[in-house]
């Protein structure tokens, strides 16, 4: 959906009605959005001219809300909107989700705009690792997120977390620490301070970073929200890493919704005797987590081999006799010098899109392929 150029106002103006019209996730807004382009999407919207799964969603704010309103307030604020018009959208990211939603996932859907806040790297589609965890974090697991984010980010790949209390806020300071790149992803509007002790820290993210959330400003946190907003968490990373978490916790919703993008899951043992890493050790147990006890094998899974973005490094390891089967009939199906989408790889293959696009992320950490605006191509 890039453009490759910024997009008027008149667009802007209908991506800033459309994501508040609805309360995320939205998926038959968005597919309706993708179908109809934003501009005559608001003005259907509006209308009430829709048919009745859109209905449902935007009946209770379809003529409360102005998108010109809120960009005029987000702009008082010191906050821009991303949209997919745009060409600093992180498609690749994006397209995850929507291919989730494609295949029944609707809690993934893509969100139609992110509200964004800081003068620091806004470059989402960069690399970038999701670092979570709980909230009643152990010193353990706070310096652990620490030293972790630290580590990553001195190699050069960024950290996303959700600026919660515990192991979100470790990963960030970590983060910025190395004076690397750090995302915070909000479930409330961009421009509040939540939580209100973690003021200079969001502070200080938007500075060198970025904050941001699918929500608009003035839109105030509430429990659902933060569930839903993990979904953005994950897929921004490349991989996602839990450090400590519950039985049931937000920060296993954020690996299951990673497990479901297809990206890899991570997570870091700890005391058997604690609580606060039983559902760490359950996604070791189960398979669905990789054990990692330190940044060099997160890194593994980002960049390959944990050699940080030296390609140089990197390409004594491209032998395609070590990619799994489907991986590999993906590889061959990419071209270095014809740029393509992850339908036409799918009609190729074979394969679901969902199986494609799992394929295509793994390749792109390996470096076996590379995502630009015009689609995938292989890296010789």
């Amino acid at each position: 959906m890039n453009a490759g150029s910024v997009p008027d106002e008149q667009t802007l103006v209908a991506r800033a009605y459309l994501c508040a019209v609805a309360e995320p996730p939205a998926p038959a807004l968005s597919r309706f959005t993708a179908e109809r382009g934003p501009v005559e999407a608001a003005e259907a919207v509006y209308e009430g001219d829709v048919d009745r799964a859109v209905g449902r969603e935007v009946e209770a704010r379809r003529t409360r809300v102005s998108g010109r309103k809120l960009l005029e307030l987000a702009r008082r604020e010191g906050v821009r909107l991303l949209v997919p018009e745009h060409p600093e959208w992180p498609v690749g990211s994006m397209e995850a989700l929507a291919g989730a939603t494609s295949v029944g996932l609707e809690g993934l859907a893509e969100p139609l705009a992110l509200w964004c806040r800081g003068a620091g790297e806004t470059n989402l589609s960069s690399r970038f690792v999701s670092i979570v965890g709980t909230r009643a974090a152990t010193g353990y697991g706070e310096s652990l997120a620490a030293e972790l984010a630290y580590g990553v980010a001195s190699a050069g790949v960024g950290v996303v977390s959700g600026a919660a209390h515990g192991v979100d806020g470790a990963a960030h300071r970590g983060a910025l620490a190395a004076r690397g790149r750090t995302v915070a992803v909000l479930a409330c509007g961009p421009e509040r301070d939540y939580p209100a002790s973690h003021a200079r820290l969001l502070g200080e993210i938007a500075e060198r970073g970025v904050v941001l959330s699918e929500y608009p400003p003035g839109v105030l946190p509430r429990k659902h929200r933060f569930l839903v907003r993990n979904r953005l968490i994950a897929a921004l990373g490349r991989a996602t890493v839990v450090v400590e978490a519950g039985a049931r916790s937000g920060a296993a919703n954020t690996a299951a919704a990673a497990d479901s993008l297809g990206c890899p899951v991570m997570a870091v043992p700890g005391p058997v005797t604690s609580a606060s890493s039983v559902g760490c050790h359950e996604l070791i147990r189960s398979g669905r987590g990789i054990l990692v006890t330190g940044a060099d094998e997160v890194l593994e899974a980002v960049v390959g081999l944990g050699e940080g973005d030296d390609p140089s490094r990197q390409t004594r390891h491209r032998a395609t006799d070590r990619l799994d089967t489907t991986s590999r009939v993906v590889c061959d199906a990419l071209r270095s010098d014809r740029p393509r989408q992850t339908e036409q790889l799918a009609l190729e293959t074979g394969f679901p899109e969902r199986t494609v696009l799992a394929c295509l992320n793994a390749l792109e950490m390996s470096g076996f392929a590379r995502f630009a605006d015009e689609g995938w191509t292989r890296c010789e």
